[in-house]
C-alpha cells in the first residue's frame, strides 16, 4: 500500500520544416493573446464532516492567498447528496465513493483540470483510477479508511475474529450494527465468501437468509445512541459493534480494540469534488493543490488521525501515528478488503427487498 512510485514524464518536442516553411510563407503570424487569469474569489465553501478539517489548514491558505474558506458542516453523507441534489452553493464538498459515482452520473460534478491540481502527483497511483471515477475526472482522493469489528475483549469468551462470529448465539442482544444497508449486507456476503458487490440471485438469496438467522443478535446502534457506538461499548451494552477504528480511539480504553475480519474489511474512501454549479471552479482547484502539499496533507493526518493516500506525506507524519495500525492498516490485514460501488436499478431494488424483510423480522 505504501509503495513509492516515481514515474517520469518525457516529452519530445519535433520541429517540423515543412510547418516552419509554410509559417513563414504566410507572413509572421499575430502572436495569441495570453490569457488574464480569473481573480481568484475572495471566499470557498468548504463542505464537510465536522472536525475533519483542522481549522489551521485553512488558516493557512487563507494567509496565503487572502481567499477565506467558510467550514460548512454535515451530519451524513445523505445530508451532503441532497444538498447537492438541491443546487446549494459549495465550491469544494467531501464524498464517499460509492456516492462520487452517483453524482457523476446526474451530472452533477465539475470535471477537474489537474494543470491546476499538479500535486496529484503526491497521491499514490493504487488510489487512483478506481472504479467509481475512472481517471478522477471528478474527484480528488482524500482519506480512506476500514469498516470492521469493535470488540471489548474482556466480554468474549474466546477472540473475534471473522464476520462471522457476529452470528454466535452468546452474544445475542450485544452485537451492534449501524444502518447501513449496504454494509450491513457486505458484510454478510463476505462471511460467506461472496463479493461485497454481487449481483448473483442465489447467493443473495443467501445472504436474506444469513440476515434473518443475525436478527436476534443485533440491535441498531442509532436506536439506542445515534452519535457513535462509543459509549456502548464502554458500558457494556454492546460487546461487539460494527465501526472503525477511530471508535478505539475515541474509547481510550485497553479493553477495547479494532478487529479487521480474516475474510476481509470493508473499505472505504472520502474525496474532494467541485459541484457543477460551483462559480469558483479554479480557486477551488487552486485549494485542492494546496491541501495535496505533502506538508499540508501530513498536518491533516496529525490531526484528524485518517490515513491518507498522499504517499508524499508518509515521511512527514508524526512516527507515532505512521506506524499505528489503527491508523494505517498493514496491507496483509486489507488485502481482502473490499470498496461498496453502486448497483444497477434492478439489483439495488433486490437489495432493497433483503434489507426490508431484515428489519421487518422479529
Amino acid at each position: 500500500m505504501h509503495q513509492h512510485n516515481h514515474v517520469r514524464f518525457i516529452m519530445i518536442v519535433i520541429s517540423s520544416l515543412f510547418a516552419l516553411s509554410v509559417l513563414m510563407a504566410c507572413g509572421t503570424p499575430t502572436p495569441e493573446p495570453t490569457p488574464t487569469p480569473k481573480p481568484l474569489a475572495e471566499e470557498l465553501i468548504f463542505y464537510d464532516w465536522a472536525e475533519d478539517m483542522p481549522q489551521s489548514v485553512l488558516d493557512k491558505f487563507t494567509e496565503e492567498y487572502g481567499v477565506k474558506v467558510k467550514y460548512l458542516t454535515y451530519e451524513d453523507q445523505e445530508e451532503a447528496v441532497e444538498g447537492i441534489r438541491n443546487n446549494e452553493h459549495y465550491d469544494i464538498v467531501v464524498l464517499e465513493n460509492d456516492n462520487v459515482s452517483l453524482m457523476i452520473s446526474d451530472e452533477l460534478l465539475e470535471e477537474i483540470d489537474y494543470q491546476n491540481v499538479i500535486n496529484i502527483k503526491n497521491i499514490a497511483l493504487n488510489f487512483r483510477e478506481l472504479a467509481y471515477d475512472p481517471g478522477n475526472k471528478h474527484s480528488v482522493p482524500y482519506s480512506w479508511g476500514v469498516t470492521g469489528l469493535v470488540v471489548r475483549n474482556d466480554l468474549v469468551t474466546e477472540p473475534i475474529t471473522r464476520w462471522e462470529d457476529l452470528w454466535d448465539s452468546q452474544y445475542a442482544g450485544k452485537v451492534g450494527l449501524w444502518g447501513f444497508p449496504r454494509e450491513v449486507m457486505a458484510m454478510t456476503l463476505k462471511s460467506l465468501g461472496y463479493s461485497v458487490n454481487t449481483k448473483n440471485p442465489d447467493e443473495l438469496a443467501a445472504v436474506k437468509e444469513k440476515l434473518l438467522a443475525l436478527k436476534p443478535n443485533i440491535v441498531l446502534i442509532e436506536e439506542i445512541n445515534d452519535a457513535t457506538a462509543v459509549p456502548l461499548i464502554l458500558d457494556g451494552q454492546l460487546v461487539i459493534a460494527h465501526g472503525w477504528a477511530d471508535d478505539v480511539i475515541q474509547a481510550e480504553n485497553e479493553n477495547v480494540e479494532f478487529v479487521i475480519p480474516e475474510e476481509g474489511p470493508l473499505l472505504w474512501g472520502d474525496n474532494f469534488v467541485i459541484p457543477a454549479n460551483s462559480p469558483n471552479k479554479e480557486t477551488a482547484e487552486l485549494f485542492l493543490d494546496f491541501l495535496l502539499r505533502p506538508e499540508i496533507a501530513a498536518e491533516i493526518v496529525n490531526e484528524n488521525y485518517f490515513p491518507t493516500p498522499n504517499e508524499a506525506a508518509f515521511k512527514l507524519i508524526e512516527p507515532e501515528i505512521y506506524n499505528d495500525p489503527l491508523v494505517f492498516p498493514p496491507n496483509e490485514k486489507i488485502q481482502n478488503g473490499e470498496v461498496v460501488v453502486p448497483l444497477d436499478a434492478e439489483t439495488q431494488a433486490l437489495y432493497d427487498e433483503i434489507w426490508q424483510a431484515f428489519l421487518d423480522a422479529e
